[in-house]
């Protein structure tokens, strides 16, 4: 039985990786066949589930090696090639070269923050992401097409300047220095538990009121919390570093 149980723990979070990776498949045949809005709900499903693969795995205590494999390959798939094809047909085909190159360097840029994750993920980025996080800048492609669709009604379309922008800058910031908090430490939660549950009611609502603009907003919030929280931590940083010179240089000046 004791054996039994442990399979079951391990299959899991397995399990909840393979849901993520369908999601991400679903979106690009989704693409594929130019049903853009279902592609973007779909990367948003497998966004879920992939953050519930590793929460579920750090819980149960069932993280394997194999699972952070099959975890990565599964997001190059769901939040790099669904998202990039994505971008493309819905967006960057009329540039020609210039659109598939820029939806390639987006999935290029993808695996290789993939890549630089697995081999810091015990080190560097324990508790802060080094770089945009994949899941997140495939959640601001699939915000901006739901987005875009509740705004073309009112004559405005993001597809002309503000996407050819938007994917360079998702390609450079998830290969950036530029730390974003990764929010695996539950332990402000877990302390908070009525204060938790009352922001989740009232996320959920929001969502649930205006859900193109919240699906949206919320993971370009998160897109533009990582250069202002990097540079208050750099200026704190300089803060800190001219304090310590002051303190010595008036330890110098008080033993002359």
């Amino acid at each position: 039985m004791r054996r039994r149980k442990g399979k079951g723990i391990y299959i899991l979070p397995n399990l909840l990786t393979s849901i993520s990776l369908f999601s991400g498949f679903y979106a690009i045949v989704a693409t594929i066949d130019r049903r853009f809005i279902y592609a973007a709900i779909a990367i948003f499903v497998s966004s879920i589930f992939d953050m519930l693969d590793g929460r579920v795995a750090r819980m149960t205590g069932s993280s394997s090696k194999f699972g952070v494999e099959y975890d990565s390959l599964s997001d190059v798939i769901a939040f790099g090639v669904a998202p990039g094809l994505l971008i493309y047909l819905w967006a960057l085909k009329g540039y020609g070269r210039f659109g598939w190159l820029a939806a390639f360097l987006y999935v290029a840029c993808g695996a290789l923050r993939l890549a630089r994750f697995n081999i810091q993920v015990d080190t560097v980025q324990k508790k802060q992401f080094l770089g945009l996080p994949i899941p997140a800048a495939a959640t601001v492609v699939a915000g901006s097409v739901l987005f875009n669709s509740w705004l073309m009604p009112h004559g405005i379309d993001l597809k002309t300047v503000f996407i050819p922008i938007l994917i360079y800058i998702l390609a450079f910031l998830m290969v950036s220095d530029v730390r974003y908090l990764s929010f695996k430490d539950l332990a402000f939660f877990k302390g908070r538990p009525f204060r938790s549950t009352v922001t989740a009611v009232m996320l959920i609502v929001i969502i649930f009121l205006e859900p193109m603009i919240t699906l949206f907003g919320l993971p370009f919030a998160y897109l533009l919390s990582g250069p202002v929280y990097t540079l208050l931590r750099r200026k704190k940083i300089i803060l800190e570093d001219a304090s310590r010179q002051k303190d010595n240089q008036a330890r110098q000046d008080g033993l002359l």
